[in-house]
Parts: C-alpha cells; structure tokens; sequence
C-alpha cells in the first residue's frame, strides 16, 4: 500500500485523477463513470484542484462510548452535532490515539510519529517543561504551511514551550497549598512579571502555525491566554482555592487578576468562528486564498469541569457529562461557521479525541444511571486497553466522503500527516511521518487496509502492538489507572472475536506471541512502522520492561 502512496504523492494532478479513477471505480471514460454510478459509488473519488480546507477539532479526554453515535445501546448523553457530522461522513470504528494520555497523543498526530521514539516514554509533558517537538521535525502543520495553507491552532498545545524563566527563579513559580489562598509575595510577582513580559518560544508558531491562541494547560498554570508567543496579561496572583477543587483546576500556580474557568470553551469557539470568517472574506475578497488549516485542540470535557450556565444540569447525569454537551455544541458552532461562511463544500472535517474518558470524573456514577464512557470497550484514560486509546474518528468532506459510512478498518492518529500529504500531492522525505500511512483511500471509499499493525501505550510507559485482529500487550494490567491483572506476563487478545479483552490467548497462541514480538522488535529496531530507510529514535526504547518485571 506504501509504495502505491508514494507513487500517488508525487503525481501530478493529472496522473493522480487518472490512478484514482482506474484504482477504486475502474471507470474508462469519467463521463461515463458519472452517467452510470450507483448509489454507493456516488462520491467523487478525485482530488479537487483547489485543495480543500482542512479542520481538526481534538477533543480532550471524550470516550469513545460519550458520543451517541457510537453507543446507541449504553450512551445517554447527546451529542446531535458530532451526530451530525458523522452522518453527513464517514465514522470510523477501530481509530487509535497513540496513546491513553494527552500530549503523547498530541505529538503523533501533529508529526506522523510515534511519541516513544522521543524523551516521552511514560506519562505527559509536565509543567514548565521544554518542548517535545524538535525544531526542525515537520508538522502536520508546516507541511500544510509549505503547500500554500494558513495555519491555525486554536486551543490546548501541551507540547512544551522554551519558558523564559531565569535560573534558580523556577520554585517561585511553584503554589503550596490547594486548600486555602495564598497571596504572591513581592519577589514572585517580580518574577512572573520578569517571564511573562517576554516572549515565549518554542510554541505553536515555531512548530509550522501562523497563528496561535489558547490556553497551554487549562487546568495548570499560568491560568491566563497565550496569543502567538505571548500571555495576554500578565499573571500577578495565585489562582484562587476555590478554583481548585471538585475536578477545577489541579495545580496553583500564577494566573491574571480575574481569571474565571468558564469561559475558555466560549473564547475558543469565539476565535474559531472569527478565523472562518476572516478567511472566507480573504477568499471572497481576493486579498488572500490560501485554503485554512485549523487544528483545534479543545480544552474539554478534560478538567476543569467549568460548565457554563446554559449547560449546569442539561444532561441530568452529572457535570462530566453536562461538558460533553457543552463540547459537542462547539463543534457545532464550527460547522455552522463553515456552513454560514460557504466554506462547508471544500472542507475536510476530522473529528477525534486524544485518549478515553478519565475514571476521576464518576465512571462508576455514570455507568449505574446507565451511560458507559468507553461502550463496549474495557479500561479508560491511561490504560493500554481499548478504553484507553480506541476513540472517535469522524471524517466528513462533501462530495468525497460518502455520507453515512462507517469504516472497521484499522486507523491511527499517526496517519493524520500521510493523508494530508496525499491530498495535497506532497511526498514525504524518509524521515517526516515515520509511522504515517495514508487513510485517503478509506476516505474515498476504498475497502482495502491501509495498515495492518498499530502500536499504542499506557500512562505508566506499557506499550501494545495491533496486527490486523490480533493485539499483544507487553505486560500485565491496564498500564494505567484501572485495576485488573492476572498472573501471566503479557496479554493476548483476539479483537474479532473479544472486544471487551476478556479471554487472555497468552499461553494458549505461542505462535501470535512470537509473531507479534517480533514485529514490535522490528518497529523499534528500524524507528519507522512504515517502508523506507531505517531511521533512529531520539532515546533507547525499552519496551520489553513490563514483561520482564512480571516474570
């Protein structure tokens, strides 16, 4: 399939038409092929010349059982506009985040490569740390950048900055207790003031974005905006306790004089809107064509739990769910957008979370009123079981994807870089997109694998392997938060037939175990999953540990 993409990726736009029509509807003559076309041949399975505008909505720890499409049978909450957009597109049941936590996740769609080929073999970025994208790795983003797109991230980055905090001056940014306030002293606030006067690099801007607003962590500090490279205001108090409790923020710290949880969903959808307007006006006015790429990474339903008024109650389940409403009615603030603006037509829409639904927020509340995160799936956030990293993907682009369809291929977020890649014409150097493949076919309506294996990893560093079915994890236990282990040292699940990863093949399949021990030898040995010359990790991989430790 590799070499067949590499092909496509540097066609040229005649070539490309050609291979499409001949690969996937074997159409002679496109007239005729449009004259005759069934029902489920509808769609257009060429690129456009104009290349289409590309918005990724990410949201923050959602279940792949939170969104009602995908659990008609045991969800409860509404989510009509993630409806919608499956509806009006392709869903996709067997997506993966690279992870079962956030920024881990966050780097592999943006780079096309697995996040444990760096420094990040466990947990997540942590505060004030550097960032974890090198300099000079390509983005999703600055590949779009090269091709002639703006570029905007609007949202959560937690990916790291380069924080101009002086030496030694790091503890002054640090807040004692969580319980009761506490008052800034004078040399702190110097501090904070010293930092937050500068600019702040090694953020989205450096990382292939022309423009960047959001908040870096929204349940960490600095409690304030970031817009580019700086905070909009400067920090000069700690957070108040208040704010720190009941799934709020998690960790004191500097924040602006005012600064209030609920309304940073509202101030992200608000600059989304604006930035679809401005360049439908740029389009219409001709001041500026360039086709948008927005990458929206949302701050929710994730803590804090800040429900705006209009949501407090509306799911009548708990406040975890009252935000999945209250996100949800963000994407359809962006569609409408889109809708409003004309930009609906020429727009691919990607729809994903970065890993499941937290077990902190009442799972167990939840699940007795009859509402299970994570469907049919076992464990949640941090787990290298399904519930962990198995998520929602959505795609929908008028005219390409048909609507309504439903995709069990076997997909990764990892393969975001490939296929804008492939729909743009670019091809890829040997080391951008390691572990991409392109999904382009999927969205045409190809019924072909796009890839065979996946690898996937828990918060705590335990990493799992996917071929095809079959699912190798090498440890015991979820990895993460979720109790639950037996006495074997590794795990063996045949998908096909057991979803909920209730059967262990471990001792009984010795053949699927060496096989899929050998593929991750492999896929670490060489540094890349997809063909091509073999490339290096940033660190050693040490991915055996866990079955070591359980022997």
């Amino acid at each position: 399939m590799i070499s067949s993409q590499a092909s496509l990726l540097m066609s040229t736009p005649t070539n490309y038409l050609k291979r499409t029509i001949h690969r996937w509807c074997g159409w002679m003559l496109m007239a005729a092929a449009l004259a005759c076309c069934s029902q489920a041949s509808a769609v257009q399975n060429d690129r456009p010349a104009e290349q289409p505008h590309i918005i990724i909505l990410y949201a923050d720890d959602l279940g792949y059982g939170d969104v009602a499409c995908y659990n008609p049978d045991r969800g409860r909450i509404p989510t009509p506009h993630i409806d919608r957009l499956a509806a009006q597109g392709m869903r996709f049941t067997d997506a993966h985040s690279s992870s079962g936590v956030c920024s881990p996740s966050r780097y592999t769609l943006l780079t096309g490569r697995y996040h444990w080929r760096t420094r990040l073999q466990r947990g997540i970025v942590g505060q004030w740390e550097q960032p974890l994208i090198a300099a000079d790795r390509v983005t999703v983003a600055s590949l779009l950048q090269q091709h002639g797109y703006r570029t905007a991230c609007i949202g959560k980055w937690h990916l790291g900055w380069e924080w101009p905090i002086a030496d030694g001056k790091l503890p002054l940014f640090k807040g004692g207790s969580k319980t009761e306030d506490q008052t800034a002293t004078q040399e702190q606030q110097a501090a904070w003031r010293e930092t937050f006067s500068q600019p702040i690099s090694g953020g989205p801007i450096t990382r292939g974005f022309d423009s960047y607003f959001g908040t870096d962590v929204p349940n960490w500090p600095p409690f304030c905006f970031i817009q580019q490279d700086r905070t909009l205001g400067i920090p000069s108090e700690f957070l108040p306790a208040r704010l720190l409790e009941k799934n709020l923020a998690s960790v004191p710290g500097p924040a602006v004089a005012d600064w209030k949880l609920e309304p940073i969903l509202p101030a992200l959808a608000e600059r989304a809107v604006a930035t679809i307007a401005e360049v439908a006006a740029n389009i219409r006015n001709q001041t500026d064509a360039r086709p948008l790429m927005l990458y929206m990474p949302l701050t929710s339903p994730h803590t804090p739990l800040a429900v705006n008024a209009a949501w407090r109650g509306k799911s009548g389940l708990n406040t975890y769910a009252d935000l999945v409403m209250e996100t949800d009615a963000v994407v359809g603030k962006v569609l409408e957008a889109l809708d409003d603006h004309g930009l609906s037509d020429n727009t691919l829409v990607l729809f994903s979370s970065d890993n499941g639904c937290a077990p902190y927020i009442d799972v167990a509340g939840l699940e007795a009123q009859g509402h299970y995160p994570s469907g049919p799936l076992r464990g949640y956030k941090s787990d290298v079981w399904e519930g962990g990293h198995r998520v929602p993907l959505i795609a929908r682009w008028p005219g390409h994807i048909q609507p309504g369809s439903v995709c069990p291929q076997l997909v990764h977020q990892a393969d975001v870089m490939a296929t804008a890649a492939e729909i743009v014409g670019a091809r890829l150097p040997e080391n951008v997109g390691e572990d991409s493949f392109s999904f382009l076919p999927l969205l045409l309506g190809s019924q072909q694998a796009t890839r065979e294996h996946a690898v996937s990893q828990s918060i705590q560093g335990l990493l799992s392997v996917r071929h095809q079915q079959w699912k190798l994890i090498f440890g015991p236990g979820s990895g993460g938060w979720t109790a639950g282990s037996d006495d074997l040292p590794a795990q063996l699940y045949d998908l096909a037939a057991d979803l909920p990863e209730s059967n262990n093949l471990y001792s009984s399949r010795a053949d699927k175990v060496a096989e899929l021990t050998q593929l991750m030898d492999r896929l670490v040995a060489q540094g890349r999953s997809t063909p091509g010359t073999p490339q290096s990790n940033d660190q050693p991989v040490d991915w055996k540990k866990f079955m070591a430790a359980a022997r």
